[in-house]
């Protein structure tokens, strides 16, 4: 999997330009500038009365002791921690694209952030409270272990950009699964952290930023001092052992030092989302203007600086638009998460992978006979019965088959038919939700060509969810079925959006997915807007949402998913033929007359309603149309017809046993099923990348 020579981001030309000095000392300085003009509108924001005028006395010698307390203790610790983050994840993205030689490697998309947050949030949940430089010491562990996994899944990230997002994207989504749940089961030890957890410049004073401030020094100064290596490196690792640079012990101190500064920028102020990517390339598309751009020495220092601009424009601009008060309620990190995603899906356009991740989702998938297909699904068909009755049966009060039948019968008294009226709501929820996203991960991995996409993939869920939660937040007694109509718009206009920007001459199943992902995270980002800026405090309702739960689910509420199945189900039947077709490649569909754009639009168009009747029923519940379809052609091969009842089958009971151990392992208290199903989806998926890596090295 490569991507094409204009986009490299590490790869030095043949003959590289040079260097212009007053041309580089022009950047350095209008970077200066603009960073010095941003910090001086940025200390003028606030929720005091304090303003522009006020700090101007106080430089011409002024006494105003109202207005000096406010900078010591809001402001100036504000500032120091937006120049903290943005100096060490500019360096530290700059660092990791040019290891992996790919311009979407970043602290995100590599899982370091994920994995700093997550010990953090772990060691707060226990009760325990670290001084700042221990805190940032556990984060760089759970950065460390992240990135090494993900670089592990992805060749080091050179074996193409796909892989690269696809694995990170996967560990930090079990990652964040962890995280949630320590936030839901240890909530109040855990107040404020969901808030800071996406990116909050908040601060009390300025010990956390003197602090981590030599460490980020140091981090960077190493990084400067590796320069001249990581210029060799870009040539490729051939050509840097012969000009006698050690390839293996540069990559490690590199790694290090850009895990270093993520952790510290982590433990300073949360996850800041996506500045780790878009500061190297903003600096990188100066590169035309300003030959020598490329050498890292004046590559890192710059990137560090269009870091700091990217986190003090975001806050900037968020309490210019919606006042000061945003800035205390809305964490920055949500705008960087949308300003990054837009970033991705524009570099996203640009390339063009190829490689194991397109393989068709069949290409591997063994021929079963009918005795065996007749087993497998006799054999699913029960268990997702079994699961569905364990499902009544279990949670925090256990009932008997017996009852169960009396409550049929209407003979249960007034406590069982309580329990059983609340559960077995819930219950539908979980299997039919769970068929429905199956369904749809069946069809958009077939018209995908593309055995690692799925609706959440593709944003098809988040947009779902960013329509339900905004009309739940501005119309809370809204029906059930104006909740699903807008949930069913916000997942059809994000799948048009992805489909929209994924067609270039034609749809490339690479950028698809990487388009769906920067979609998936935009969304994301504008669901924790809208309930944070709506309702700052109640970050259970965000929780819920995201993490998918079947808490309080009605009967009424679970009807629409029933009838979207019912509906699209005899539609994915027929289709079945042209399914088998499209999975195969981009000819064959057409030369055996297939309409094949009309095929993808009633497809994935169709993948969209369940997907978002799913969302109304259960809230966000990712890897389920991944795994199900996955399993069910290991179990019975790739011909749809066989496929689609196993899928479905499987899909149902995935999502209802997730379900019923997510309210019965802990009971009284509650794991969302959504958290369950990532946590089982996780490891599978990142099972499918390293079976993919080990099949692609056997090729070459």
């Amino acid at each position: 999997m490569t991507a094409p020579a204009e986009s490299g981001p590490a790869r030095a030309p043949a003959r590289a330009p040079r260097s212009s000095p007053p041309r580089l000392a022009a950047a350095f300085a209008g970077g200066l500038a603009l960073l010095v003009a941003l910090a001086a509108v940025h200390l003028t924001q606030g929720t005091s009365s304090v303003g522009a005028i006020d700090l101007l006395r106080l430089i011409g010698g002024g006494e105003d002791q109202e207005a000096v307390r406010v900078l010591v203790a809001s402001r100036l610790p504000r500032l120091a921690a937006a120049l903290a983050i943005g100096v060490a994840l500019g360096f530290a993205g700059a660092a990791l694209q040019s290891l992996a030689r790919n311009p979407l490697a970043s602290p995100d998309t590599i899982a370091v952030n994920a994995g700093a947050h997550l010990a953090i949030v772990a060691v707060a949940a226990f009760g325990l409270t670290l001084p700042v430089l221990p805190a940032g010491g556990l984060a760089f562990v759970g950065g460390l272990i992240a990135a090494a996994l993900v670089l592990a899944l992805s060749g080091g990230g050179r074996s193409g950009t796909t892989r690269l997002i696809l694995a990170g994207s996967a560990t930090a989504l079990a990652l964040g699964s962890l995280t949630t749940l320590l936030l839901l089961l240890f909530e109040p030890a855990t107040t404020g952290l969901f808030a800071w957890g996406n990116g909050s410049l908040v601060q009390s004073d300025l010990h956390a930023a003197t602090q981590l401030a030599p460490v980020i020094v140091l981090a960077a100064a190493g990084l400067m001092a590796l320069g001249g290596r990581l210029d060799i490196l870009g040539l490729g690792d051939d050509t840097a052992s012969v000009l006698g640079v050690n390839v293996r012990r540069t990559r490690m101190l590199a790694v290090l030092l850009a895990v270093v500064l993520s952790a510290a920028a982590v433990t300073l102020a949360g996850p800041v989302g996506f500045v780790g990517l878009c500061a190297p390339v903003i600096v990188r598309l100066l590169g035309p203007l300003v030959p020598g751009l490329h050498r890292h020495r004046a590559l890192l220092p710059l990137s560090g600086i269009a870091g700091v601009l990217v986190v003090l424009g975001s806050d900037v601009l968020l309490r210019l638009v919606m006042g000061g008060q945003a800035g205390v309620d809305v964490p920055t990190g949500v705008v960087t998460t949308l300003f990054g995603a837009t970033i991705l899906i524009w570099l996203a356009r640009r390339h063009r992978d190829a490689g194991p991740t397109r393989r068709p989702p069949g290409a591997r998938s063994p021929v079963r006979s009918a005795r065996a297909y007749a087993v497998v699904v006799t054999v699913c068909a029960v268990a997702g019965a079994g699961a569905v009755v364990l499902g009544m049966l279990a949670g925090d009060t256990w009932v008997l088959a017996g009852d169960i039948l009396n409550w049929i019968q209407g003979r249960t008294g007034p406590a069982y038919t309580f329990v059983l009226d609340q559960r077995y709501p819930r219950v539908a929820a979980a299997a039919l939700a769970g068929a429905a996203l199956a369904l749809a991960g069946t069809t958009v991995q077939a018209v995908c060509r593309n055995a690692l996409a799925e609706p959440g993939i593709l944003g098809i869920t988040a947009g779902a969810g960013v329509g339900a939660v905004t009309l739940i937040t501005l119309v809370p007694l809204a029906s059930v079925w104006a909740i699903t109509g807008v949930a069913g718009i916000g997942a059809m206009l994000a799948f048009a959006l992805v489909y929209g920007l994924a067609w270039r001459r034609g749809l490339d199943s690479d950028r698809l997915v990487l388009i769906g992902i920067g979609v998936w995270q935009g969304c994301t980002a504008l669901i924790t807007f809208i309930i944070v800026a709506s309702d700052p405090w109640n970050t259970g309702k965000a929780l819920t949402w995201l993490s998918g739960s079947t808490y309080g689910r009605t009967a009424t509420q679970v009807l629409p998913v029933a009838l979207a199945l019912l509906l699209f189900l005899p539609v994915v039947v027929a289709a079945r033929r042209e399914l088998d077709l499209l999975a195969l490649d981009e000819d064959t569909p057409r030369v055996l007359g297939v309409r094949l754009e009309r095929v993808r639009l009633v497809a994935l168009g169709g993948a969209a309603l369940l997907a978002s009747t799913a969302v109304s029923a259960v809230g966000v519940i990712g890897f389920v149309g991944l795994v199900a379809p996955h399993a069910a052609r290991a179990l019975v091969g790739a011909r749809h017809t066989r496929v689609i009842p196993v899928s479905l089958l499987l899909g149902a009971l995935l999502v209802s046993l997730a379900d019923t151990l997510g309210r019965t392992v802990i009971a009284p208290a509650q794991v969302p099923a959504g958290l369950v199903t990532a946590l089982i989806g996780t490891p599978y998926f990142i099972w499918l990348l390293w079976r993919s890596r080990a099949g692609a090295a056997t090729a070459r």
